[in-house]
């Protein structure tokens, strides 16, 4: 039986799970309102019906690990502290914005929060995420690199040398496969060979086979703290498969109509969000209570999204600065 202390601690840990979730739900329903305004130049990616994954992770992570993520990246950005109005600022490419507008939706980056960056080519970040693993052990500073990454990204070479290399040199990474059943517009059963694509192969490279449900909150931060743990007392790396669902196509250019009705509709009962409330209700937890994290979450990303509308467009100069290490843009040889 839990004592009263326990049962406290994780009362406030699910609340604290909870209310992470509805940021990422919440500020991303707010970005795709904005890209349809036109304010968001481009495209973007949301991982509406994931928020779970990025939640868990967060919460589990010390603030020196380091996170390495897709174009995908908004929640991963968010679940590592950084706030909302330089995010939102950054989609909107205006010069408050966390890179001041010059990397937009799909480069993410805050390294004073572990964020060490959002990629766009896929799984061009596992070999980074080694690199990050073999710098923390070589330092033997206790940092872990977490590497987030779609189920296609697991057909190709980056994926089997990253797990490879942190498998032969024990490195202190974690792998995180969030399988929402589709690549781009494709079924990533219809070309893999395997069931579970992450999950399958790991034991080609001395990994256990993990596979976690990607909606569960509460599990997500289990299995995060099992296994950063694991890479912190010098165990070396694991391959996490993480099943979940994205509510909408790949990105907005996407009305993902080539997924079937009923499996849509079988996902979308699976909502994390709604789900993980429903369980705290049947807890103990009030209405009322959940209500007024919801609220205050909804009042936060409305004065972020203020504060980056606020923010001016970046100066042309912008260009030129940051293109080289010096910070300069001339050429030398």
């Amino acid at each position: 039986m839990q004592t009263v202390e326990a049962q406290i601690v994780e009362t406030d840990l699910r609340l604290r799970l909870f209310e992470r979730m509805v940021i990422l739900r919440q500020f991303e329903k707010r970005v795709y309102d904005l890209f349809l305004q036109g304010l968001v130049k481009g495209t973007s990616h949301l991982s509406i019906g994931q928020e779970a994954i990025a939640a868990g992770f967060g919460e589990a992570m010390h603030p020196t690990d380091w996170t390495f993520a897709t174009y995908r990246g908004h929640a991963h950005t968010l679940s590592r502290g950084v706030p909302m109005a330089p995010v939102m600022a950054e989609l909107m490419g205006r010069e408050g914005g966390l890179m001041a507008g010059k990397g937009g939706s799909m480069h993410l980056t805050s390294v004073e929060h572990g964020m060490m960056g959002s990629y766009a080519i896929v799984g061009a970040h596992l070999p980074i995420a080694v690199g990050a693993a073999f710098s923390a052990k070589y330092r033997k500073s206790g940092q872990v690199a977490v590497c987030f990454f779609g189920d296609g990204t697991t057909n190709i070479g980056a994926f089997h040398e990253a797990l490879n290399f942190a498998s032969v040199y024990q490195l202190p990474v974690v792998f995180v496969c969030e399988n929402n059943l589709y690549m781009e517009y494709t079924s990533i059963h219809d070309v893999t060979a395997v069931e579970h694509p992450a999950a399958d192969r790991a034991g080609a490279y001395g990994l256990e086979r993990i596979i976690v449900d990607g909606n569960d909150a509460t599990e997500m931060y289990r299995i995060a703290q099992e296994r950063l743990r694991w890479a912190r007392e010098g165990h070396g790396p694991s391959l996490i498969e993480a099943m979940t669902y994205r509510h909408q196509g790949h990105s907005r250019a996407d009305p993902g109509k080539y997924r079937p009705d009923a499996e849509v509709a079988e996902w979308m009962e699976r909502d994390p969000i709604p789900a993980y409330r429903s369980r705290l209700e049947s807890e103990g937890i009030s209405a009322g209570a959940l209500d007024a994290i919801e609220e205050r979450v909804a009042r936060a990303v409305d004065l972020a999204t203020e504060t980056a509308k606020a923010s001016p467009a970046p100066p042309a100069d912008l260009a030129f600065r940051d293109v080289w290490s010096d910070g300069g843009w001339q050429w030398r040889s």
